[in-house]
């Protein structure tokens, strides 16, 4: 084997030379380009499509404020897409990075909660919507009696993003290096200092991954929100019957009457995604520069 002298005072040692690469880490290498490809390639088939099918009908109709069924606008389903998000996330953003901060910093490791709560939460987030959807129906339409209101579908909505959030606060939480508790203890911080201002700034955004992808799923839910919120096409207060943006695509494209109006909103829908996500990323990267 070659072999080349180390620089320093050991020039007595012989080092190897580089290695080449095995050919299973080029294989893997190229494996993980071809993913990412495969993934990029996807996403910008799916959505250059709906900008295509969609863009040329984006009339100045589709956002008049009085919806009739000749314009079919969505003015007021953009109004309660963007209520529905905030009051789900409302609900369910607390409870779910309070109870991971508990579970990773204040129960006991391994305990019988913990693993109760670790199953129950992976449990709930492999359900479909339609079971959520028909517990939304009988617990708060029903039971309690709220009816087919934006507050059934946002109490539906939190239940169903609730898991996530829960589980992704925890393990961002124990990700962070002991070492940071640690020495915030031994600077004489207690425990609830140290993990408000050390080791929360640190995981915050592993718990931000988990709230965009909570947006994303909030505002694309159909089924949870049929049973729930309702399909009557007005600006919806906290008691009324309402749709947002992917329920009144699903009716536009279920009439068969106006699949050209369905992809314009469509293209909406997407753009408000992005934009949610893009202020989440940036208050995100406020917190965590300020953390």
């Amino acid at each position: 084997m070659k072999t080349r002298a180390a620089s320093g005072s050991f020039n007595d040692i012989a080092v190897p030379a580089k290695a080449g690469r095995h050919w299973g880490s080029v294989m893997l290498k190229g494996l993980c380009w071809l993913s990412g490809a495969l993934t990029l390639g996807t996403m910008l088939l799916i959505v250059g499509y709906i900008c295509v099918r969609g863009i040329p009908y984006l009339t100045p109709e589709l956002f008049e404020v009085k919806y009739t069924s000749k314009n079919v606008s969505m003015f007021h389903a953009i109004l309660n897409t963007l209520s529905m998000t905030a009051l789900s996330l409302l609900f369910s953003v607390p409870a779910g990075v309070f109870g991971g901060i508990y579970l990773a910093e204040y129960a006991k490791p391994g305990s019988r909660l913990v693993r109760a709560v670790r199953v129950t939460a992976e449990t709930l987030a492999g359900i479909p919507s339609i079971v959520y959807a028909l517990f939304g129906m009988l617990a708060f339409v029903v039971t309690l009696r709220l009816g087919n209101s934006l507050l059934s579908g946002a109490l539906t909505l939190a239940i169903m993003t609730l898991p996530l959030i829960l589980r992704q606060t925890e393990e961002s939480l124990l990700s962070v290096p002991m070492s940071y508790r640690e020495g915030s203890f031994g600077l004489g911080a207690g425990k609830l200092r140290t993990t408000v201002r050390i080791v929360l700034p640190v995981a915050m955004p592993g718990i931000l991954s988990a709230v965009l992808l909570s947006i994303g799923r909030i505002s694309g839910e159909t089924a949870a929100l049929i049973y729930t919120s309702g399909t009557a096409a007005r600006i919806a207060g906290l008691d009324d019957s309402g749709r947002t943006l992917a329920v009144h695509l699903f009716q536009l494209q279920q009439e068969g009457r106006h699949i050209n109006e369905a992809f314009a909103v469509a293209v909406v829908l997407l753009v408000i995604v992005a934009l949610m996500n893009a202020l989440s990323a940036w208050i995100a990267g406020k917190l965590t520069r300020r953390g």
